[in-house]
C-alpha cells in the first residue's frame, strides 16, 4: 500500500486552530525492536509569504503504508522531520503547498536502518532571493547522513554474519563427533580475530549465565587445539626459511634445502668450559666419533623422565638452526606431534623486556598473541614446550638462590622472576624446558635443574662434505673445494663450525671457480681477508652498479665494525643493542647503513617478536674485524687514544714489530685463551702478501718497520718457554700464518723414521717436543692410540707428550719409570672432561718397590673415581699390586656407581684373601658395570 499525502482546504479544519493538522497511521501490530517515534514528534514547518494566507493553506493530509512486522532497527515515520521552509513573493494558492508522495510496501522488515521518505529534512528551496547558501547546507546534511545510513548497513551486515559463523562453528566443536583439532584459521580471517575473540569471550560469558558451565568449559577446551593450529601455522611461516649468515636484507635460503643433520651427542655435565671456543673446537675434532653417544634432535624429549634439556654449542655451531629445524619440524607435522604447545623465547628478545613486569601469561600472550584468549596452560593434560635459546646471550641476573618463589601463571612478576621459577619448576612443573648456551655460560642454569646435557658438536667429517656438496651446485666444484679444504688441516677443523663452511664456500666458489682470481687461501686469515673484500666488493655491485672496488671508500665502514667489535671482544659479547653500540662511540644510524651495505657481516635485526639486535654472523668475523681495525689502527695511530680496554697498552709501541711482540704477550697472559684467534689474525695481517689485498684500506703496505723474521723468532722463543699445551698449539697457528714451518718440518724427520723407537736416543728441544705435540694433533689420522714404545720409553716423553695421551682413546705406557710427578700429570690429563682415553695400559712402569706400587694402585683409584673419567679398560702388568692396592680399587669402583669399567687386568700380583674376594665380589653386585675380572697371583 502506497503512502498519500494531500492538503485541500476547508475541509482539513479542526477545533485547534487554522494551522491544525490531521494525521492517518497504518497499524503496527507488533512492537517495533527499538525506538519508533511517532508523526507528531516533529515541529511543523513555517511557512512564510507575503500577505494573509488562507487557513487552508498550511494544511498538510498524511498517509502511510502499514508495517505489519517490526523493523531490527531504530524507523522513524515520515512525519519525524522537518518539512522545507519555503519563501516565495506574492499570495499563493492553497493547492500550491500540497505535497503527494508515494512508497513501496515494505513487508517485511529490513536489517538495517529504515527510514522513511519523511524521516529526513526536506531541502530549503528559496526563490528569487538569497535561497542557495541555505539549499547547499541541506543538500550537504543529506548526503552526510546517506553516508552514515550505509555504513551502518553494512555494519550490521558484517555483525551478523560474524556471529552467526562464529555460533556454527562453536556449535560444531561440541559436536561429539567432531575433530576439533580440524579447524583452522581460514586465510583471510587473521583480521578479524581480535573481533572473534570478543564474540568468544560473549559466548563463553552468555553459556556461563544461562548455567551451561560444562558446555562452556568443553568449548573453551576444544578451542586450544584451533589455537595450536594458528600457532603452528606462525611459527612455520617464521622458521621455514633461514638467513644463512644474511640479514632480512638478503634472499633466505628453505631451511630444509640447506639443512644437514648436526653431530649431537648427549651426556657431559654442566659445568662451565670458558676456554676459546676454536680450542673446544680443536678438542673436539681430535675425538673420536665412535666414543660418544649421538642423539637426534627430534629425540631430545622422548624420554618421559626429562622435563629439562641443556644444549651446549660454541658459537655457530648451529644451535639456533637446530631449534629452527626442530620447530619446523613440528609445525610441519613431521615430529613431536605429542607436544601441544611451542612458545619460542629468545633471550635476546627477553633483554628487552627486563624492566617490565608480566604474569607468565601475559608474557606468552605479548609474544604470541594467536594465544591471547588462553586465560591458564595446564600442562599436566597435555605437553608444552618453552625453548630459551641463547642463554649466553642474556642480561638478565637469573638469581635463582634471591627470586621470590611464584606458583600461579597469573601472578606479575620481572622476567628474570618468572624465568627461575619455570626453570625451578615453581610454574608449570610439568611444562617441557630446551635451553640452548655457549658452554661459557652454561653454568647459570643450576645443575639440580637440569636432566639431560647435550652437546652440538657441529659437522663431522661427512657432514662438512655433505654441506658443500649441497651447498655447491656444481659438483665437479664442490670436490674440488672439499679437496682444498682437507689439504689445510687447520681450516678443516674450523669446519666443524657451519658457519665457517658458509664462509668457506663463499670465497672458494669465487677463487676455485675462476671468478676471482688471486692466491687460493690456505690460512684463516687469507680466508676472511677474501670474504671481507667479497662482502665489499657485492656491494658496490648492488648498491652502485659497479664491480671493481676502491677499499679506500669502505675504510670508514670497517673502521667502525671494526671498533665495535674490538671493544666487544674482551667482554665476550655477539650481539648488541642500541646502548651498547652508544657506549663504544659508534653512530647507531650509521651502523643501519652498513648492517644494509655488508649484510653477511653485520646484522641489524628484528627479532621474532619484538626489538632491535645488532650482531657479526661468527664470532670468528668479529675477531678477524677487530685485528683490522687493530691493525689499521696503530699504522695510522687513528682513533686509539680513546680506547680504555686491557688491550690498548700494545698501541703505545712505536713498531709495528713491537706492536706485535705486545700482542703476543697479551695473548700469553689470558689462562684459557679469549685472544687466541685475534692474534692470529693480527699476526696475519701483518704479511705483505694479505696487505695487498686490501691496499685502499691500508694506507701504507709494510709501514712501521715491521720484520716477519723478527715476530717469527719472538715466537719461537716463547714457544722454548714451554708454556701450557695449548697455549704453545696456538703458537704454532700463528706462525703458520705467517707461512713459517721450520719447526714443524724441523720434528717431519723423525715421524718419518722407520724405527719402532722413532726418538730414541734423541734429545729434543722443548720448541721440538711442543712441534711434535702439534703435528700430531693436527694429523689427519685419528689418534687412536698412543704407546710410548714407538717415541722414546721416558718420563720426559710422557710429560712432554701429555696433550697428545690425553687425545688418545688408547694409551700404552712402558717401562717409563713414572714418578710422583708425572703421575700427577697423567691423573689431571686423564681425568679431564675433554679427555678422550677409553683404555690404560701400564707394564713395569714403576720402580718395583712398595711405595711404587702404592703409588699406581692410587693414580687408577683416584682416575676410577673421577666421575669425568670415561676408563673402560684397565691393565696392569708387572706392577707388583698387593692386598692394599686390590682394597683400595675395589672401595673406587664401590664409591663410583657412574664409573664405566668394564674389563680390569691384574697381572703379577698379591692380592691376598681378602683383596680377591673384594674384587671377585663385585662381579656379583648389580650396580658395579665390571664384567671381565682377570688376575694373575704371583708368590709373595
Amino acid at each position: 500500500m502506497s503512502s498519500k499525502m494531500s492538503s485541500s482546504g476547508e475541509e482539513q479544519h479542526t477545533e485547534r486552530d487554522q494551522s491544525g493538522l490531521h494525521r492517518e497511521r497504518s497499524d503496527s501490530p507488533e512492537p517495533s525492536c527499538v525506538s519508533m517515534k511517532s508523526h507528531e514528534s516533529m515541529d511543523h514547518p513555517l511557512r512564510f509569504r507575503e500577505g494573509d494566507g488562507s487557513p487552508a493553506e498550511s494544511v498538510l493530509h498524511r498517509e502511510r503504508s502499514d508495517s505489519p512486522e517490526p523493523s531490527c532497527v531504530s524507523m522513524k515515520s515520515h512525519e519525524s522531520m522537518d518539512h522545507p521552509l519555503r519563501f516565495r513573493e506574492g499570495d499563493g494558492s492553497p493547492a500550491e503547498s500540497v505535497l503527494h508522495r508515494e512508497r513501496s510496501d515494505s513487508p517485511e522488515p529490513s536489517c538495517v536502518s529504515m527510514k522513511s521518505h519523511e524521516s529526513m529534512d526536506h531541502p530549503l528551496r528559496f526563490r528569487e532571493g538569497d535561497g542557495s547558501p541555505a539549499e547547499s547546507f541541506q543538500k550537504e546534511k543529506i548526503m552526510k547522513i546517506n553516508h552514515l545510513e550505509s555504513i551502518f548497513k553494512n555494519l550490521e551486515h558484517k555483525l551478523i554474519s560474524l556471529v552467526k559463523k562464529e555460533l556454527k562453528r562453536f556449535k560444531k566443536l561440541l559436536s561429539a563427533d567432531y575433530p576439533a583439532c580440524s579447524e583452522r584459521e581460514v586465510e583471510g580471517e587473521e583480521d578479524q580475530s581480535s573481533s572473534r575473540d570478543e564474540v568468544l569471550k560473549i559466548t563463553l560469558n552468555m553459556l556461563r549465565n544461562m548455567e551451561q558451565t560444562d558446555l562452556a568449559n568443553t568449548l573453551q577446551s576444544k578451542l586450544v587445539f584451533m589455537y595450536q593450529e594458528e600457532l603452528k601455522s606462525k611459527l612455520t611461516e617464521k622458521f621455514n626459511r633461514i638467513n644463512e649468515g644474511i640479514s632480512q636484507h638478503g634472499t633466505p635460503i628453505l631451511l630444509n634445502e640447506i639443512y644437514t643433520e648436526l653431530y649431537i651427542t648427549e651426556g657431559g655435565s654442566g659445568e662451565v668450559n670458558d676456554e676459546h671456543e676454536v680450542r673446544q673446537i680443536e678438542t673436539a675434532s681430535r675425538r673420536p666419533a665412535t666414543q660418544e653417544t649421538p642423539i637426534k634432535c627430534n629425540d631430545l624429549f622422548k624420554d618421559r623422565s626429562i622435563r629439562t634439556v641443556l644444549t651446549k654449542g660454541v658459537a655457530g655451531i648451529g644451535k639456533t638452526v637446530s631449534v629452527q629445524k626442530f620447530i619446523l619440524d613440528w609445525g610441519e607435522e613431521k615430529a613431536n606431534q605429542d607436544i601441544l604447545f611451542i612458545f619460542p623465547l629468545p633471550f635476546r628478545e627477553l633483554n628487552l623486556m627486563k624492566k617490565r613486569k608480566f604474569s607468565l601469561m601475559e608474557l606468552l600472550h605479548c609474544f604470541f598473541p594467536e594465544t591471547k584468549q588462553l586465560r591458564s596452560i595446564k600442562s599436566d593434560d597435555y605437553k608444552v614446550l618453552f625453548i630459551f635459546d641463547g642463554l649466553d646471550e642474556c642480561r638478565l641476573p637469573l638469581d635463582f638462590q634471591n627470586n621470590e618463589s611464584l606458583w600461579d601463571v597469573t601472578d606479575s612478576a620481572s622476567v628474570d622472576v618468572l624465568l627461575t621459577n619455570l626453570i625451578k619448576g615453581n610454574l608449570l612443573p610439568s611444562a617441557l624446558l630446551w635451553i640452548t648456551s655457549r658452554p661459557a655460560a652454561a653454568n647459570q642454569i643450576p645443575p639440580e635443574c637440569v636432566d639431560l646435557v647435550t652437546e652440538i658438536q657441529g659437522f663431522s667429517d661427512p657432514q662438512k662434505e655433505e654441506y658443500f656438496r649441497k651447498r655447491i651446485s656444481d659438483q665437479s666444484l664442490a670436490n674440488k673445494i672439499i679437496s682444498h679444504m682437507r689439504s689445510s688441516r687447520s681450516l678443516y677443523i674450523m669446519c666443524h663450525i657451519p658457519v665457517f663452511c658458509w664462509i668457506a664456500a663463499i670465497v672458494l666458489e669465487r677463487v676455485l671457480g675462476g671468478a676471482e682470481s688471486g692466491e687460493i687461501p690456505k690460512t684463516l686469515t687469507q680466508m676472511f681477508t677474501h670474504f671481507l673484500i667479497f662482502q665489499i666488493k657485492h656491494k658496490n655491485q648492488k648498491y652502485h652498479g659497479k664491480y671493481d672496488t676502491d677499499l679506500q671508500q669502505a675504510r670508514k665502514m670497517i673502521l667502525a665494525l671494526g671498533k665495535l667489535a674490538f671493544q666487544q671482544l674482551e667482554k665476550g659479547n655477539l650481539i648488541f643493542y642500541e646502548e651498547d653500540l652508544r657506549e663504544c662511540g659508534v653512530d647507531v644510524r650509521e651502523v643501519s647503513v652498513y648492517s644494509g651495505v655488508c649484510t653477511q657481516i653485520f646484522r641489524e635485526e628484528f627479532g621474532l617478536h619484538l626489538g632491535k639486535v645488532f650482531c657479526f654472523v661468527h664470532l670468528s668475523v668479529q675477531e678477524f674485524l677487530a685485528a683490522l681495525y687493530a691493525s689499521l689502527s696503530f699504522i695510522s695511530k687513528d682513533g686509539t687514544k680513546q680506547l680504555t680496554t686491557d688491550l690498548s697498552g700494545i698501541f703505545r709501541e712505536s713498531s709495528m714489530s713491537d706492536f706485535l711482540k705486545s700482542a703476543v704477550d697479551k695473548a700469553l697472559q689470558s689462562e684459557k685463551g679469549h685472544l687466541d684467534l685475534f692474534l692470529r689474525f693480527l699476526l696475519g695481517l701483518s704479511l705483505e702478501s694479505n696487505q695487498t689485498l686490501l691496499r685502499g684500506l691500508l694506507t701504507q703496505t709494510g709501514s712501521r718497520s715491521h720484520s716477519k723474521e723478527e715476530t717469527v723468532q719472538y715466537i719461537k722463543e716463547k714457544i722454548r718457554e714451554n708454556p701450557s699445551p695449548e697455549k704453545s698449539i696456538n703458537l704454532f697457528h700463528c706462525l703458520n700464518e705467517l707461512n713459517d714451518h721450520s719447526l714443524v718440518k724441523e720434528v717431519q724427520k723423525y715421524l718419518n723414521s722407520k724405527y719402532y723407537s722413532r726418538l730414541d736416543g734423541v734429545s729434543l728441544s722443548p720448541a721440538q717436543w711442543s712441534a711434535l705435540v702439534f703435528v700430531l694433533l693436527n694429523s689427519e689420522e685419528e689418534l687412536e692410540e698412543f704407546d710410548l714404545n714407538k717415541y722414546d720409553r721416558s718420563e720426559e716423553c710422557v710429560l712432554n707428550m701429555l696433550p697428545v695421551i690425553k687425545a688418545s682413546r688408547r694409551v700404552v705406557l712402558q717401562a717409563c719409570n713414572l714418578t710422583e710427578k708425572s703421575c700427577a700429570a697423567l691423573f689431571s690429563a686423564l681425568s679431564s672432561n675433554s679427555s678422550s682415553l677409553r683404555e690404560l695400559e701400564l707394564e713395569n712402569c714403576i720402580k718395583l718397590q712398595d711405595s711404587g706400587a702404592e703409588m699406581l694402585s692410587n693414580l687408577c683409584c683416584s682416575l676410577l673415581e673421577n666421575r669425568h673419567c670415561k676408563l673402560e679398560k684397565l691393565k696392569l702388568h708387572k706392577c707388583s699390586i698387593k692386598g692394599e692396592g686390590f682394597a683400595a680399587l675395589a672401595s673406587a669402583l664401590k664409591s663410583n656407581s657412574s664409573s664405566n669399567l668394564r674389563e680390569l687386568h691384574l697381572d703379577s700380583s698379591i692380592p691376598g684373601d681378602t683383596g680377591l674376594k673384594l674384587l671377585s665380589d663385585l662381579l656379583e653386585d648389580p650396580s658395579c658395570k665390571l664384567e671381565k675380572l682377570s688376575i694373575t697371583i704371583t708368590d709373595p
